[in-house]
């Protein structure tokens, strides 16, 4: 079974990595002539969807996204957990107009970079810590003004399932001061394509959009509100594909965590 899901795992890798070359190239050509461009988010949404069917058809990794009327009309952040390429594919088509935080040195490559910037992409500079918040504060601004939704991960990096949080201050900074709702966004999708995984699993990979945190609050209960939404739900969520039953391995240490877990919710 894994070295027929590694096989499976190596082919969907050849097909998305030729693909995304290819689809960067062509964005990135048309942001140097025609910069952002119905056809560029077009491209984008076709990618991101042609992916999620890839994965399905050769890993047999299945997509559920739910929640999607928790998502108001206008400018929003939406905040994401982040476990799996996967997430950012079964988001975007989502988010109508999406504006991405990502680092830059994505932002430094030829062509992708280039799609990226067309794409209404943020970039933020990590090595920079907080002297990185102005200028991404800026760009945030005027994605906004474009009418454009922010997409942050607040960890700022794929972390395994139920590993311990850590959530930056750039998702409070731009709460602060953008003055729009925050939607929460839970997932499980690591149990099934993690972080650097050389197999990739069979399974349903679900995200949820959970209900929007209102602007102005205090920073501190912002930030635990957002917390605790997303931490919650995604527990819930990969102890649902536990229960249901996992096709990878379950290493002891992982196992452990998901018991702990499961017998905290029983004795609460």
């Amino acid at each position: 079974m894994a070295v027929i899901q590694a096989l499976r795992t190596a082919l969907f890798y050849f097909i998305f990595i030729g693909q995304t070359v290819i689809v960067a190239i062509v964005i990135g050509t048309i942001a140097l002539i025609g910069g952002r461009t119905p056809a560029s988010w077009a491209l984008a949404k076709f990618w991101c969807r042609s992916t999620l069917a890839y994965l399905r058809a050769l890993t047999g990794v299945k997509t559920k996204v739910s929640g999607l009327e928790n998502i108001p009309e206008g400018g929003c952040i939406i905040a994401a957990k982040h476990q799996s390429d996967w997430d950012v594919f079964a988001i975007f088509p989502h988010t109508g107009r999406p504006a991405y935080i990502v680092k830059k040195e994505l932002m430094r490559i030829p062509f992708f970079g280039w799609a990226a910037r067309s794409l209404d992409c943020i970039e933020v500079d990590r090595r920079k810590g907080a002297e990185a918040i102005p200028l991404m504060m800026a760009q945030a601004h005027a994605a906004v003004e474009r009418g454009c939704r922010i997409v942050i991960f607040p960890e700022g990096t794929r972390k395994a399932p139920l590993s311990p949080a850590d959530y930056r201050q750039g998702i409070v900074r731009l709460y602060m001061e953008l003055g729009v709702p925050v939607v929460p966004v839970a997932l499980n999708s690591g149990l099934f394509w993690g972080r650097n995984s050389a197999v990739i699993w069979p399974g349903t990979a679900e995200a949820k959009f959970l209900p929007a945190i209102e602007p102005g609050l205090a920073s501190n209960v912002f930030m635990e509100r957002l917390k605790k939404a997303i931490e919650t739900d995604s527990d819930q969520l990969i102890l649902e594909a536990d229960e249901n039953g996992l096709s990878r391995p379950v290493d002891p240490e992982m196992r452990r965590k998901l018991d702990a877990l499961r017998q905290s919710y029983q004795n609460a």
